[in-house]
């Protein structure tokens, strides 16, 4: 179809919806107005905090083998050298940096998680807009605003079909985590609002990943292509590929599509008032976000052990039942399932008083006093539980029992990680990760992004 035909096709469709009345154009426009000074000195500072957490878990991951399986693979089919890989000597063109760098971000399970729809926020913008930086000239306020605004994308989406979404089966922070990364690219490429509705719409084919991909790598592979395929949608869509005037609330569109009943208010309301990174957090374990609460209590009752592994009967663990749908895992063979398997982290932290990336390798879960664990551990759903908050009682041979509850864990919305502790997350995971990064300029660059007049620099300061 000539251009001009399909153009015309977008303005109006069968219904006769222009497309300055679509819920799709009034994001789009909003991502096509906002400015730097729109962004709260909150908000701003909070992005820069997330990106600090990105490079961390980039770090840490950008040795997985999975990972460097990914890397040799997509260097076959490389289009050139323009962007670089995290913690890799490797240089890529744009789309498979943006993928492999999502993926890096992802597959320790150690990202930033967006608390009311358990999305990982950061990884898919993050990695989509640092590859773009590095073929063009991109400061570092456009960076960061492109980013919060990327997030906000997301979100929004996000919030607009969860929880059904992920009950559904859909691995959220894929399925929207695309959306994000177009609307970020499609900022700093100076799209309008016509052509990042575009964008939502090659996005809106290309938006999937699944659940049962958990603990498995196949989970980080649609990370990445959220990375990729946002970036790609966003470029597209600068040299006039047309698509739907509502991608995002049509009849098939992709809040009908994947959700059950979608609260579309959630997209445009208070756009602008309410930011979503400010409801981000930060782990402190390498897990999916609804175990940290677990762990802090099962931490919490090793230091006070004094009493046998052997002596256990069994381990009730109370919480909101999302708890149990999603970590209810005993018969996991490795490392990677265990990052989403209650029976481990309550074994493993209860047993070593520990719950660092070691705790969660394929050597912990060989451990046979961990796996006899496995099994005495037993759920009870409460709806009154929030998914920040669990109980961990431990009942003994000898009839005695310990229970403790947590109420906030340390990197909740109530008790975030500091500046401090992120710094130190960065240059614990860069030194796991063993890439050789030095990581205070790294931080240094960070911090002081805003007053850069070269975002994609900082990637030199990430690499080999």
């Amino acid at each position: 179809m000539p251009l001009q035909m399909g153009m015309r096709a977008v303005h109006q469709n069968n219904n006769g919806i222009t497309m300055s009345q679509t819920l799709s154009h009034q994001l789009a426009q909003f991502v096509e107005r906002s400015t730097w000074a729109d962004i709260p000195a909150p908000v701003r500072h909070e992005a820069k905090r997330a990106l600090v957490n990105y490079f961390a878990v980039s770090l840490a991951g950008c040795s997985d083998p999975d990972v460097a399986t990914a890397a040799r693979l997509f260097s076959r089919f490389n289009a050139g050298e323009q962007a670089h890989v995290i913690g890799r000597s490797d240089a890529m063109d744009m789309l498979n940096a943006a993928s492999l760098n999502a993926m890096s971000a992802n597959v320790f399970d150690y990202d930033d998680t967006h608390i009311p729809t358990i999305l990982h926020p950061t990884a898919p913008v993050a990695a989509a807009l640092f590859a773009l930086a590095e073929t063009q000239a991109v400061s570092g306020e456009q960076l960061l605003l492109a980013f919060v605004l990327g997030v906000e994308v997301e979100c929004r989406l996000a919030m607009a079909i969860s929880p059904e979404h992920y009950s559904r089966g859909w691995h959220i922070t894929s399925t929207c985590g695309v959306f994000g990364a177009a609307a970020a690219v499609g900022k700093v490429l100076g799209l309008d609002a016509r052509q990042l509705v575009w964008a939502f719409g090659s996005a809106s084919a290309q938006a999937s990943g699944l659940v049962e991909t958990l603990g498995s790598a196949a989970k980080s592979i649609g990370v990445g292509n959220a990375a990729r395929n946002g970036l790609l949608s966003a470029l597209l869509a600068q040299d006039g590929f047309a698509g739907p005037v509502q991608p995002l609330e049509g009849e098939r569109g992709f809040l009908k599509v994947f959700g059950e009943q979608p609260r579309v208010d959630e997209v445009t309301s208070e756009l602008g008032e309410r930011w979503a990174l400010l409801a981000n957090t930060y782990k402190p374990y390498p897990c999916g976000v609804v175990l940290n609460p677990v762990i802090q209590a099962c931490l919490e009752l090793s230091r006070e052990r004094d009493w046998d592994l052997d002596d256990i009967l069994r381990i009730e663990l109370t919480g909101h039942p999302l708890l149990r749908q999603r970590t209810d895992r005993p018969d996991i063979r490795w490392g990677r399932q265990s990052q989403v398997s209650a029976q481990h982290a309550v074994a493993v932290s209860l047993a070593t008083g520990r719950a660092g990336l070691a705790e969660f390798s394929d050597e912990a879960v060989s451990d046979p006093r961990l796996r006899v664990l496995y099994g005495r551990l037993q759920f009870n759903d409460d709806p009154r539980y929030s998914v920040e908050s669990a109980t961990v009682e431990i009942f003994f041979n000898s009839q005695k029992s310990l229970k403790r509850t947590t109420e906030v864990y340390r990197g909740s919305l109530s008790a975030p990680l500091s500046d401090a502790l992120l710094q130190d997350k960065l240059r614990e995971l860069a030194a796991y990760g063993g890439s050789g990064c030095d990581p205070q300029p790294l931080l240094d660059a960070l911090w002081q992004l805003e007053q850069s007049t070269n975002a994609g620099a900082l990637m030199r300061l990430a690499s080999l």
